[in-house]
């Protein structure tokens, strides 16, 4: 029997679960009982109640021991992966407020990313800080991935509530032998006849930035890394802020500040009805990060 796709097997619980490992890691009903700190009856009505859910037998008993079955053996092993899984939810329940989560999609925090992570462990050495990178347009948070994630766009979802931290420069990340590169700044004017790279799902950067009599061609990806490797073989040019450059200094890629486009607003986003009780402190850090304090 292939318990393992067996449809019809119901009714199985935690308890009977543990009962089985536990005679089997103990040797007999009574160090089971005693590991479990329950009767040895329940003990033997947790296994046979699971033998009778399963339709099978599980365990040989003899005077002197008792064996797993062949069956009894794999089932055995599937109840140490379940049970190995429900301890670790358990923990992560346990310890989430312990740990913070911050999700991001291509650049964190840029410059301030590592002022961000010593401080926030001198400042709160209870709550450890973990960045998590997630390229969807959430940064994580709709997946789970994270507690808090740093995006750059308006967040229009009502399930979250966003906090602007800081503003960002435009900069364009054009081929260090483009002419562009030789510039101190750029405008958007200077890119309406290149082609644009841009990230739909979570970049910053649409034709909206442009008139609609000048707005460049895109093509489109969907990675930081192969954004900067197309561009530094010049058939592109990118737009993106200031963050990406301090993160993802690239040979053969030279950025220049964008002269008339707007600034791009940080945000963090959490949970509208779970916030985590470090947001507000992450939210006041990060203000002070960007405001230069």
């Amino acid at each position: 029997m292939d318990v393992s796709v067996n449809a019809s097997v119901t009714g199985v619980e935690l308890r009977q679960l543990r009962a089985l490992v536990a005679i089997v890691d103990e040797g007999t009903f009574t160090d089971a009982a005693i590991a479990l700190g329950v009767s040895q009856a329940a003990v033997s009505r947790s296994l046979a109640s699971l033998e009778r859910a399963l339709g099978v037998r599980l365990l040989r008993r003899t005077s002197r021991e008792v064996t797993p079955t062949g069956t009894g053996l794999r089932v055995l092993a599937h109840a140490r992966r379940v049970l190995g899984e429900v301890d670790d939810l358990v923990r992560e329940a346990g310890s989430g407020h312990a740990r913070l989560r911050m999700g991001y999609a291509w650049a964190a925090l840029g410059r301030h990313t590592p002022a961000f992570q010593r401080r926030w462990a001198a400042a709160h050495p209870g709550t450890d800080l973990q960045l998590v990178r997630v390229n969807s347009a959430t940064a994580g948070l709709a997946e789970g991935a994270c507690d808090l994630s740093v995006v750059r766009r308006p967040v229009d979802d009502r399930r979250f509530d966003s906090a602007i931290v800081g503003l960002e420069r435009r900069l364009c990340a054009v081929a260090a032998d483009d002419p562009l590169a030789r510039r101190r700044a750029v405008r958007l004017a200077d890119l309406s006849g290149r082609t644009l790279l841009v990230d739909r799902r979570t970049g910053t950067t649409t034709t909206e930035l442009w008139p609609p009599d000048a707005r460049p061609a895109t093509e489109e990806t969907h990675d930081v890394d192969d954004w900067l490797t197309v561009i530094a073989t010049g058939r592109c040019v990118g737009v993106t802020a200031e963050a990406t450059a301090n993160q993802y200094p690239r040979p053969g890629v030279v950025y220049r500040p964008v002269r008339d486009a707007e600034p791009i607003a940080v945000r963090l986003a959490w949970w509208r009805d779970d916030p985590h009780p470090a947001a507000p402190a992450a939210i006041e850090l990060l203000t002070a990060l960007y405001r230069g304090d």
